[in-house]
């Protein structure tokens, strides 16, 4: 079956996207407490052919199998616009690869964003030289064969994630993603406010090793809702009033998990004589018996 292609995403769509990783769109799919199939990820076997490789675009979907490559020759050809990310169910065939360094200058050519195969591809070292982002399951240099005309434009599940033409597709040297049309907007959303929590965590980590280098007082390194997560569902034991505060809980011996064990963040280790302690987690009390190492 070969069905026309789905309409290009929005290019405001595809310029947002081309901000995030792969990464913070995954994040985003799960703050957005959407169900989908792999998460919205493709498999960890399914990697770029060279790491620094990139793509958004929009989804046209191929089936085959047995390495057979004619319906990918076909949609190779059959774009008339530029953007679109070829996105190939070849069911994991091994025996023989499904594409190599020709297909993938035709399809740079004609304008396509990149390509992604649950198969095997050849020619790695043309596919660097053109620079065209292919991700593949690894290589295989056995040819393909060419038989049927196999399906084009229909829904497919590529490394374990369902795939409509139309979807919003993204690789990147951690793997590649593939979000249904309808969650787009959702998705960015959320992956942008996840961009914008780790920008700030860089620069407290900055400033954290900046302060340390130069001998000044450390800022808090820790971020909020770990504090928040300790203070809450951890018991602290209680100690007497020659104790220390964490977290604003008073204790003569390290705070611990319902297991009985302390908590993995925190090591304490004697220290003679006592003295103002700074910990990048709590903020310590001076004259303490002991000290953290975290």
């Amino acid at each position: 079956m070969i069905n026309p292609c789905a309409p290009l995403l929005p290019s405001e769509i595809i310029e947002r996207a081309k901000k995030l990783s792969v990464p913070h769109v995954l994040d985003g799919v799960k703050a957005a407490k959407l169900d989908l199939p792999g998460g919205g990820c493709l498999c960890a076997q399914i990697n770029a052919v060279e790491r620094g490789m990139k793509m958004v675009g929009t989804a046209l979907t191929v089936e085959t199998d047995n390495g057979d490559n004619v319906p990918i020759h076909v949609a190779s050809y059959s774009v008339h616009e530029d953007g679109y990310v070829m996105v190939i169910d070849g069911k994991a065939y091994e025996k023989r690869c499904y594409f190599g360094d020709l297909i993938m200058g035709a399809c740079q050519a004609a304008g396509f964003a990149g390509m992604v195969i649950d198969g095997y591809t050849r020619d790695r070292d043309g596919n660097v030289e053109l620079g065209f982002p292919v991700y593949s399951r690894g290589f295989m240099p056995c040819g393909p064969i060419k038989k049927n005309e196999g399906n084009i434009n229909t829904a497919i599940t590529c490394g374990g994630a369902v795939v409509e033409p139309g979807d919003l597709v993204m690789g990147d040297s951690d793997g590649v993603c593939v979000i249904p049309r309808k969650y787009i907007d959702v998705v960015l959303d959320e992956a942008e406010k996840k961009k914008a929590y780790e920008e700030g965590r860089e620069q407290t980590i900055a400033a954290y090793r900046k302060a340390k280098a130069e001998g000044k007082e450390l800022p808090q390194l820790a971020p909020q809702w770990v504090l928040n997560m300790l203070k809450q569902q951890y018991p602290f034991p209680e100690g007497n009033r020659r104790g220390r505060r964490i977290a604003g809980r008073r204790f003569s011996s390290p705070p611990v998990l319902p297991s009985g064990r302390p908590i993995p963040i925190l090591h304490f280790q004697p220290l003679d004589p006592p003295g103002e302690i700074r910990c990048p987690v709590f903020p310590l009390s001076r004259g303490s018996s002991r000290r953290c190492s975290c």
